[in-house]
């Protein structure tokens, strides 16, 4: 039950072996002192509940070698964020160990550490310290970090005062900083609005082509696709798949979405936004078959309720193909004269329609973004969407590329 970090000896940047973690579940306060039971007579004569307990991981072992870019898939609960809190050391393995050779940096929480009544300056230093910088590196890349957080002379204002967009700039400006060499990440590239996402993604994506090896946690497919030469499947805190990028996340979303079309999660615990449904629908609005054709589009239907006001461009869904890269990304900005409108409370119903003989004839899914008080929470590949060509264009199907419009073909006469 050991986790280390050693200089490196070896091909292997981590090594894990056997590594499982325990927690015990439904716990609550029971007394143990003489004056607690005497205050509360009834517990003396009551038989304590035996605890239960849920493995979050079992019996994972894995070799990451040096400079490789692992992404680590699964849905919520499979196990991919406790195994980078016990490889950053932050929680204890029950049973196992792993190895870790060369310095170490987790961007697992953004914003950990953080003192909300210190400037953006104060914080660049308190917070860089408890990552691992030295407070020479730290000056050394002050410039930077302010620079790519964006927030200008703000930077000597309490964090307090800072909206949560400048919040989360700044908190994974510093971690973007550290200089280890293996970086462990845990969904911050979903911090922030999107032109702030990609930045981050770009970073990451220069750290990754420097050598060092990166470990990526994300729900979103095709980050784990455009950065990733591995993927590991998690499943139940077990290793279900692991491999080549393209065919573990291929199989993953295969299997993860089955042939649903509607997805209704009603997860009450957003205190900002619910989303109630979320379906894909023929756009001639007759019952069919899970594939759509090609010919009449679909659509796109939203239910959901806006709690706290939320501005626009929070709302937003990617289509991605069967490798897991995007095919197109919109949001709420573009529905055109309402674009800047901050959405009103209540529940609501969004239709977006997708026209006919955009997406060539295949598989996608789709990815949904849920508007937080501070960012967003992904939902990936919640619903699979099948395109079918049919009729005389039925030749159509299987050619390359992931649109496929009529074109208009003319003949002019022999040249």
């Amino acid at each position: 039950m050991t986790v280390s970090v050693s200089t490196p000896t070896s091909s292997a940047a981590i090594a894990i072996r056997g590594l499982g973690k325990r927690y015990r579940i439904g716990e609550q306060f029971r007394p143990s002192a003489v004056r607690d039971k005497l205050a509360n007579p009834r517990e003396l004569f009551r038989r304590s509940a035996p605890a239960r307990s849920i493995w979050a991981l079992r019996d994972v072992s894995l070799d990451i070698r040096h400079g490789s870019v692992v992404g680590l898939i699964g849905r919520n609960g499979a196990g991919k964020s406790t195994l980078l809190k016990i490889l950053s050391r932050i929680t204890e393995p029950t049973e196992g160990e792993a190895r870790l050779y060369g310095r170490v940096a987790s961007l697992l929480e953004v914003g950990t550490g953080f003192h909300m009544e210190l400037t953006g300056r104060e914080n660049v230093f308190l917070n860089g310290s408890i990552l691992g910088m030295s407070r020479e590196q730290i000056r050394r890349n002050y410039d930077a970090i302010v620079d790519f957080a964006d927030i200008g002379e703000l930077i000597d204002t309490p964090v307090k005062r800072y909206s949560s967009g400048m919040f989360v700039r700044l908190a994974f400006a510093i971690a973007a900083h550290v200089d280890p060499e293996i970086l462990l990440i845990d969904e911050v590239l979903s911090v922030g609005d999107a032109a702030f996402q990609n930045k981050c993604l770009g970073k990451v994506a220069s750290m990754t082509g420097s050598g060092r090896t990166v470990v990526i946690v994300s729900h979103n497919m095709d980050t784990i696709s455009r950065l990733c030469d591995t993927a590991v499947w998690l499943a139940r805190g077990e290793i279900k798949d692991q491999g080549p990028t393209v065919s573990v996340v291929r199989r993953y979303l295969s299997e993860g979405t089955a042939n649903a079309t509607t997805w209704s999660p009603d997860d009450d615990t957003n205190p900002a936004f619910i989303y109630h449904s979320v379906s894909a629908r023929r756009a001639d609005g007759l019952d069919g078959d899970d594939a759509f054709p090609a010919d009449l589009g679909f659509e796109l239907v939203f239910d959901f309720t806006v709690r706290e006001q939320i501005p626009p461009g929070r709302l937003s869904f990617r289509i991605d193909g069967e490798d897991g890269r995007a095919v197109l990304t919109t949001s709420d900005t573009d529905r055109g004269a309402t674009s800047n409108a901050p959405w009103t409370l209540g529940r609501q119903r969004l239709r977006c329609v997708v026209p006919a003989h955009l997406l060539a004839p295949g598989r996608y899914y789709l990815t949904l973004s849920e508007p937080l008080r501070a960012g967003n929470r992904l939902h990936e590949s919640v619903i699979r969407i099948t395109i079918s060509e049919q009729g005389s264009l039925v030749a159509r199907d299987g050619r390359d590329g992931v649109v496929a419009p009529l074109l208009a073909w003319t003949q002019d006469g022999r040249p």
